[in-house]
């Protein structure tokens, strides 16, 4: 992590500013130079609440002193007394988080950890292409975006933020699993830098970026509007907020498939994953070769996890989406892709409010 990092990042609970306790240093290769980047140490917010970065990563969790009590109990000389502190002190609050969390990290971190960089694709487009979708949802061009400040939210693989980087756009990352460890470590520029981090409660200062983007990601949360309302307050006026949303389908295999999900997300996820692996996914490779998808078995996979294993997978008609960008006071609202399995849709944060 850079220090300089500390402007931008906040306690997700508290949206206090974050002092630094630094435990190592090390150096990190970005392009042609080794760089000094904070390794480990404690970010310490308001009201007791606190955060380990770990191997380069601020992990900006609401639960991250559960989640990493090794490493804390190593580092805090009173872990105890704070850990005590805050399960006292918002019992019912811990309680809410970890239930609507465990399986979505868990799913996530599957679903990521099977995307090989060197084969793999995603969706199903190279590096030129990739950086050509960003740009037509979010209204933008290569030249526009250079210089603009990205907040992506819900980065997956964070293959997108180091093609946004390598042209000269800078981008926070930010994934609530553990794909940020991968993506942070591949990453050699500057312009892109990784955090862990819940899209409910966006650990970064609020009016901050030019461009808030989240793709695919406010639809596996229990709730997709409060999860919208929780990230608009990141876009400074003037700026833009883009999401894209799955939408409901008039198709019976579709449907089917929803209710199928509805019973097999509830099963452990490893156990998914062996599942779908001797059912879904033979019937994929069959289908997708019939129809010339050339698309990988990493890849095949990683779409059927998509779709099956997240705990929640809401869809949406972009007339609903609409309207959380009104009631919030967005202007220019407008739907940028639109193809059969979902949308991205935009506004422009009112600058007089």
């Amino acid at each position: 992590m850079f220090e300089s990092l500390l402007d931008i990042i906040r306690c997700p609970v508290t949206r206090s500013k974050l002092q630094l306790q630094v435990i190592s240093k090390r150096k990190k290769k970005f392009l042609n130079e080794e760089i000094e980047i904070v390794w480990e140490g404690i970010l310490y917010g308001d009201d007791n609440w606190f955060y380990p970065i770990i191997n380069g990563i601020p992990r900006l969790i609401v639960e991250a002193f559960d989640d990493y009590k090794d490493f804390l109990q190593k580092h805090v000389t009173d872990y105890a007394q704070r850990k005590n502190f805050l399960e006292e002190n918002n019992h019912r609050f811990l309680k809410y988080i970890r239930t609507k969390n465990a399986h979505t990290k868990a799913s996530f971190a599957q679903e990521w950890g099977l995307y090989n960089y060197e084969t793999d694709k995603t969706w199903d487009l190279d590096a030129q292409g990739m950086l050509n979708r960003f740009c037509m949802e979010t209204d933008e061009t290569e030249n526009s975006l250079k210089g603009k400040f990205v907040f992506d939210a819900g980065c997956g693989n964070g293959h997108l933020n180091i093609i946004l980087a390598d042209n000269g756009t800078p981008s926070i990352a930010m994934d609530f699993s553990l794909s940020i460890v991968r993506a942070f470590d591949r990453n050699e520029n500057l312009l892109a830098q990784f955090i862990q981090g819940d899209v409910q409660f966006p650990p970064v200062d609020f009016e901050k970026f030019d461009i808030v983007h989240s793709s695919g990601v406010l639809i596996a949360t229990h709730n997709t509007e409060l999860s919208f309302s929780c990230l608009s307050p990141c876009v400074q006026p003037g700026g833009k907020l883009s999401v894209w949303l799955y939408q409901p389908r008039k198709n019976f295999i579709h449907n089917l498939f929803n209710f199928i999900r509805n019973y097999s997300s509830k099963l452990p996820v490893r156990f998914q994953y062996y599942l779908y692996a001797v059912t879904l996914l033979p019937i994929s490779f069959v289908v997708k070769r019939l129809k010339g998808n050339n698309q990988n078995t990493h890849e095949m996979m990683i779409d059927i996890l998509d779709w099956f294993s997240p705990q929640y997978r809401w869809e949406h008609e972009p007339s609903e989406a609409a309207a959380w960008y009104h009631k919030r006071n967005f202007l220019g609202i407008k739907v940028t892709h639109n193809n059969m399995w979902g949308f991205n849709i935009i506004g422009v944060k009112n600058q007089k409010l």
